[in-house]
This record gives structure tokens, sequence and C-alpha cells, in this order.
């Protein structure tokens, strides 16, 4: 009786009634984090502008700039939802855990629950990667092609939009972050009997071509980048192997002991 169901059956309405009130948790939870996240955009937009500003250090002429009128407005606006989001995730996740685990076994509450708390870490290390590790070396790569003024030569220098910097760096924070995000989703796929550790060994091949050929597509056409993106991924996909094994032997162990 351990494995059953926590609580009794509820109708399908009282199903939809919860779900209504766990999406007006959530809404009210992002909305929220939304509004504190646009009060504090500026100091957030600082923050994801510091490795550039540290690669300008000593040079006051450098500067970004906005060309219409409402762009400074909408960069704040999307600075402020993916801060909201970022920041009600946990709260996010917090309703949906609510609302799937009464319909659970223990056991597969106890499965369940360590991808729901590894989610938003992973994604964090992955934003951490690549705005401490990737980000100044990609910035230095692309400012190396100014252009000095020379006698007869226009000087070529940077001056990057704010939207489009933010648009850049955004898509950067979510090609790594979702990227690390592989062991989750790999290892729940061996949980569900969709995938295998030796069907992973076996293709290892392709997933490495497909790692580079990802980098290529999410980040921007700079080597130093797609690198910085495909060997992690590659990583994570031997760690996904082997936490694939794990559940592998987990299984196996619960079969003996059902035989037994």
């Amino acid at each position: 009786m351990s494995n059953d169901v926590d609580e009794t059956k509820m109708p399908l309405l009282d199903h939809l009634v919860e779900l209504r009130r766990r999406l007006i948790y959530s809404v009210v939870s992002f909305f929220i984090c939304f509004i504190v996240s646009f009060h504090f955009a500026d100091p957030i937009f600082n923050f994801l502008v510091e490795p550039l500003a540290e690669l300008w250090k000593g040079q006051e002429s450098r500067r970004l700039i906005f060309t219409a009128l409402h762009e400074k407005f909408f960069t704040d606006v999307k600075v402020a939802i993916f801060t909201g989001a970022f920041i009600a995730f946990p709260l996010i996740s917090n309703q949906i855990w609510l609302f799937v685990a009464p319909g659970l076994y223990k056991n597969e509450k106890r499965a369940f629950l360590p991808f729901l708390v590894a989610t938003p870490v992973l994604f964090l290390m992955g934003a951490a990667f690549v705005y401490y590790l990737i980000l100044p070396v990609a910035w230095k790569f692309f400012a190396g092609f100014e252009q000095p003024a020379t006698p007869g030569i226009l000087p070529i220098e940077l001056e990057p939009k704010v939207d489009q910097y933010l648009s850049l760096v955004m898509r950067l924070i979510f090609a790594f972050g979702i990227s690390f995000e592989l062991p989750v989703l790999l290892t729940l796929l061996a949980r569900a009997g969709l995938a295998t550790s030796q069907g992973m060994r076996e293709k290892r091949r392709y997933a490495i071509v497909s790692a580079f050929i990802a980098a290529a597509v999410l980040t921007p056409p700079d080597p130093l980048s797609q690198i910085g993106l495909a060997i992690p991924i590659i990583l994570l996909y031997e760690i996904s192997i082997w936490c694939a094994r794990l559940v592998e032997r987990g299984r196996e162990k619960r079969e003996r002991e059902d035989d037994i």
C-alpha cells in the first residue's frame, strides 16, 4: 500500500478548479517578480553589460546607444520579463508540484522531485558559465574587428545598441542554460524506459556531431563561442550516460527484490 496514491480521486471539475488556482498563483507570482525586476532593470542591465564594460575599462568615450525613443523602455521590459521569469520559476515549479504531487505514487514523488530541484540549478550553472567564461572571450573577439583612424581611412568603432546587446546576451544565456538541462532530459527518458545507457554510448558519435551543430546554430558565428558550448554539451552527454546507468541499476535492484 506504500505505493498507493496519497489522495483519493478527485472529480474532473475539482481538478479544473485546482488547476485554475495554481495558474492564478503562478501568474501572480510572475507579475510580482516582474514589477520588482522592472524597478531594478537598470542595475540588472548594467550587470549584464559588465563583461563589455570590463573590456572597455579605462576608455571613457565608450558607450551603448539606442536609436528609437521607445527602445530603452522596451529593453527594460525585456530585462524585467527575463529576470522575473527566472526568479518566479521556483514559485511556479512549486505550484506545478502541488498540482501534480497528489496524483503520484510515493515512489514517483521520490523520483520526480530531484529533477524539479535540479532544473533551475543546472540552468543557473549554464548561465554562470556563459557569463563568466564565454562572454568576456566572445566580446574581445568581436571588438577586435574595430578599425583605428589612419590617414585616408575612416575609423570603425563599436557602439552596440542596447536592445541588440540584450537580445544577444539573453540568447546565449538561454542556449547555455537549456543545454545544461541535458542530463535531466536524458535521465528522465532513461527512467521512462525510452533511452538506455548502452544506446546512448552507441550513439555517442552522433551526439558529438549534433553538439557542434547545435552550438553553430545557437551561438554567434565565432569559433570560441561555438566550441565553448559544444564541449560542455559533450561532457553533459557523458554525465547523462552515467546517470542513465544509475537509473538502470536501481531498476534492476528493485526487480531482483520483487522476484524474491
